[in-house]
């Protein structure tokens, strides 16, 4: 059976390193799209506008993996490639770590920028809060009334998680389902008879 939960960081955290005078600042993210990660790494140039790089690295959508680095000016592979390896030691999923470095005068070379930039992200990290989410499916439930008894039991005993719902004379429900539970789950609701399940797309 394939693993339908991963680790990802809940809310936001800050690590930092200092070394030679340069100043390394890590900001820990939780996001999901490209689109929100791009709008996170603008803000943070803006909060940072007068530091000299704004390095990152992301990783998201544990069932079709998406990851990227920037070293934004720093020698090639010291700076993004570190960040990203933390997330891959982390084992972290839908995590963005942007990395904003004031510099101090003094050049640290290039173990001493990757060691930096891994120290700062580190840091960052080890002051998350790091969860379990579950790889989950979105089913869309139609039924009439006279049925709800028997749906909300099944409902109740896997523990399934309500997303939208209306009860009227014809009922609508939204659940969540984990992957891994999906096909027991929808064996279960197949034998309602008159009721209607559909799985729900980008769930």
């Amino acid at each position: 059976m394939e693993q339908d939960f991963y680790k990802t960081v809940s809310g936001a955290a800050v690590g930092l390193y200092k070394e030679k005078g340069s100043k390394f600042i890590a900001k820990v993210f939780h996001a999901e799209t490209e689109e929100e990660i791009k709008m996170l790494i603008s803000s943070v140039k803006k909060e940072y506008h007068d530091a000299r790089h704004h390095c990152f690295a992301y990783r998201i959508n544990p069932e079709k993996e998406q990851f990227r680095s920037s070293d934004d000016g720093e020698p090639s592979g010291t700076a993004g490639k570190p960040i990203l390896n933390q997330l891959l030691s982390f084992e972290l999923f839908n995590v963005l770590v942007v990395v904003v470095r004031y510099f101090g005068g003094t050049k640290l070379g290039v173990s001493g920028l990757i060691n930096a930039y891994k120290s700062a992200t580190r840091d960052a990290l080890n002051h998350s809060t790091i969860v379990t989410r579950f790889i989950t499916r979105e089913l869309n439930l139609s039924f009439p009334y006279p049925l709800m008894n028997n749906v909300m039991r099944i409902v109740k005993e896997e523990k399934l998680e309500i997303t939208a719902q209306l009860f009227e004379l014809s009922c609508v429900l939204r659940i969540k389902v984990k992957k891994n539970d999906l096909k027991r789950v929808g064996f279960r609701l197949g034998k309602i008879r008159g009721l209607r399940v559909k799985e729900l797309e980008n769930s």
